[in-house]
């Protein structure tokens, strides 16, 4: 196995003597890591995806609104 030396500051951070590369020393943080991104971008879908809802909902309370409107005016 290649020389490793830790990286100053970082726990679970290694640097390889000969390729110069640093690399986490556990796998499973990275799957920790990759599993917060994934729910990261699935709330951030969902986020929108209520906002756009809500911004068709008000869009057809402004057409209801209209309809009104020119009903009692006639």
């Amino acid at each position: 196995m290649a020389e490793q030396l830790k990286v100053k500051g970082y726990t679970g951070l290694v640097r390889d003597v000969y390729s110069n590369a640093i690399i986490r020393e556990s796998s499973s943080e990275y799957e920790i890591y990759m599993q917060r991104q994934t729910k990261r971008r699935e709330n951030k879908d969902e986020m929108r995806n209520v906002i756009r809802e809500i911004n068709n909902l008000k869009k057809e309370l402004r057409e209801i609104k209209e309809l009104l409107v020119t009903k009692v005016n006639k």
